[in-house]
């Protein structure tokens, strides 16, 4: 039996800026704002995190979702 892979794609649903922290969300089956409060503190409590790099450099990496 054979299955599709899960790939990993920015969301359409989930999204408020670009759609990456939802986009994880789905891909490990976890509630979206979950994924951003958690991207937000380690972007705020970490010094060695450039939150903000990482999210525009995922933006352009990741591609988006054509379907819901």
């Amino acid at each position: 039996m054979s299955s599709c892979p899960k790939l990993l794609r920015r969301s359409f649903v989930n999204r408020h800026i670009a759609g990456v922290c939802g986009g994880m969300a789905e891909y490990f089956d976890l509630d979206p704002t979950t994924v951003r409060v958690a991207y937000v503190l380690l972007t705020i409590f970490s010094a060695a995190f450039p939150g903000i790099l990482v999210y525009i450099i995922l933006w352009i990496l990741i591609p988006n979702r054509e379907y819901y």
